[in-house]
């Protein structure tokens, strides 16, 4: 399950979700199933992501622009051809978008897993910035990390800007390409 689907079925099952910073704020008419609330539990950071994103400050024709001048630089100022070009400028919306859209969770709980911080399996943050640290075992992080790439994709495939996965391919850039720190 994801977290759009987690989203779904709590609104399927008259859970209205809502966000205040970090936090999901739920309303329901009645107490939902435990099986609900451990899907909105265990999606927590990405429900807060998908929230927050409808809330970008970016109108799609900005997303366009930004995507259209870095692929200009890629072209010109970079010697790559013009597929070469959108590869990377979709890369770069990519973590523009991550930037903008930070994943917060809780000190001291994974939010992969839920599994607490514990003797010989430390929960870390993961982040730059002190009010937008994602809190994950390291054994975590590249499945979450994977799947914030994936939610980036979908948005800005969502708005219309699209990167051809064989394209993508000529770029050749690692999937941590353009991330800060230690994000």
């Amino acid at each position: 399950m994801s977290a759009v689907e987690a989203l779904r079925l709590a609104q399927e099952n008259g859970v209205r979700v809502g966000i205040a910073g970090a936090d999901l704020i739920l309303d329901a008419e009645r107490e939902p199933a435990p099986a609900v609330l451990e899907a909105i539990r265990h999606h927590k950071a990405g429900i807060v992501a998908l929230l927050i994103a409808d809330h970008d400050e970016w109108t799609a024709e900005d997303w366009q622009t930004f995507f259209d001048e870095r692929a200009g630089i890629a072209e010109f100022d970079g010697g790559q051809t013009r597929e070469q070009a959108e590869a990377v400028a979709f890369k770069w919306c990519v973590v523009e978008w991550l930037n903008r859209h930070p994943d917060r969770s809780d000190p001291g709980r994974c939010a992969v897993c839920g599994e607490p911080d514990r003797e010989g399996r430390a929960v870390i943050p993961f982040g730059t910035e002190s009010h937008s640290h994602t809190w994950l075992h390291p054994e975590c992080w590249k499945g979450w990390y994977q799947e914030r790439r994936h939610q980036a994709r979908q948005f800005l495939e969502g708005i219309g800007i699209r990167a051809l996965s064989e394209v993508t391919e000529i770029a050749k850039l690692p999937d941590d390409f353009g991330k800060k720190g230690d994000e």
